[in-house]
C-alpha cells in the first residue's frame, strides 16, 4: 500500500487512535493522587536535582538563567525517551489486539508518543512559568515553536516505528536500548552548554570541529539547541540549520515507516 493511502487509512481509524491515546494517559496516571500534576511537578524536581549538581561539578560556570537553560533541554530529551521507550513494546504489549483484529498497525507506537506529546506539552507550562519568574523577554519567534514540536515528533514517530517493528523480531532491543539512550543522554548537551566541549579535536592530524560534529552527527543535539534558541536565548536557528534538522527528521520518519510496513505482514506470527 502506497503512504498516500496508508495515511487515509489512518485518518479513517482516527477514532482508534484517539482512543488509545487516552487508554495510555490513563494507564499512566491510575491510582496516581496527584495524576497529571505529574506532568508539571517531575521536571521541576529534575531541574532541583540538575541545578545543584551541575553548580557543584562546575561552580565557576556561569550559566545565566540556568533552570530555564536545564529545561529548555530536559523536557525535550524527557519527550524523546519517554516516547521511545513507551512505544517500543507497543506492537508485543497488544499481541491479542493484533492477532484477533484488523486495523494500521501503526496505531500502536503512533499513540504511545502522541500520548507522551501530551505530557510534553503540559510540562512546557513550566518553562514558560520560569521565563516569566526570571524575567526573561518571550521571543518574537515563538511562532515556530509548534514547528520544532511537530519536527520532534516526527523524528521520535520514525524512531518509534522502526523499534517496535524490529522488537517484534529481536525482543533484546528493548534493552538494549536502555544503554543506547544512556550514552546518548550524555552525548547531547542537556544539561551542559555545548561551549564547554572543546571547539575542535585533532586526530591523526586531522582536526574535527566537535560542535559541528555533534550537531550533524546527532539530531538530539540540534533539536535541544532549536528549542534553547527560541525559548532561552530568544532568537531562531539559521535557516540551513533548522532546514537540516528538519529534512532529518522527516528522513527518520520515512525510514521508520518503510521498516514498520515491511516486517509489519509476520506481526501475528511472530508474537
Amino acid at each position: 500500500m502506497s503512504f498516500g493511502k496508508r495515511i487515509k487509512e489512518l485518518l479513517r481509524y482516527r477514532d482508534l487512535l484517539y482512543y488509545m491515546v487516552v487508554r495510555d494517559l490513563k494507564a499512566r496516571y491510575k491510582s496516581s493522587v496527584l495524576g497529571f500534576v505529574w506532568s508539571l511537578l517531575n521536571p521541576l524536581l529534575m531541574m532541583l536535582v540538575f541545578t545543584v549538581i551541575f553548580t557543584l561539578i562546575m561552580p565557576n560556570n556561569q550559566v545565566r538563567s540556568y533552570p530555564i537553560f536545564l529545561l529548555c533541554g530536559l523536557l525535550p530529551w524527557n519527550y524523546f525517551t519517554a516516547g521511545v521507550l513507551s512505544s517500543v513494546s507497543s506492537v508485543i504489549g497488544n499481541g491479542n489486539l493484533v492477532k484477533k483484529v484488523y486495523f494500521p498497525r501503526e496505531i500502536l507506537p503512533i499513540s504511545s508518543v502522541l500520548a507522551q506529546l501530551v505530557n510534553f506539552l503540559l510540562s512546557l507550562l513550566v518553562i514558560f512559568a520560569l521565563i516569566i519568574v526570571f524575567g526573561v523577554p518571550f521571543s518574537p519567534h515563538l511562532w515556530l515553536l509548534p514547528i520544532v514540536i511537530l519536527m520532534q515528533t516526527c523524528f521520535i514517530s520514525g524512531i518509534a516505528l522502526l523499534l517496535s517493528a524490529v522488537n517484534v523480531y529481536y525482543r533484546d532491543t528493548a534493552i538494549i536500548l536502555d544503554v543506547v539512550l544512556m550514552a546518548w543522554f550524555f552525548l547531547t548537551p542537556v544539561f551542559y552548554p555545548i561551549d564547554i566541549l572543546p571547539k575542535s579535536y585533532e586526530i591523526f592530524g586531522l582536526v574535527l570541529d566537535i560542535h559541528r560534529l555533534m550537531n550533524i552527527l546527532n539530531p538530539m543535539a540540534s533539536i535541544v539547541n532549536t528549542y534553547r534558541d527560541l525559548l532561552y536565548l530568544g532568537t531562531y536557528t539559521v535557516g540551513d540549520f533548522f532546514l537540516r534538522t528538519a529534512i532529518t527528521s522527516a528522513a527518520v520518519m520515512l525510514i521508520g515507516y518503510w521498516v514498520f510496513n515491511k516486517l509489519s505482514g509476520n506481526f501475528g506470527e511472530e508474537i
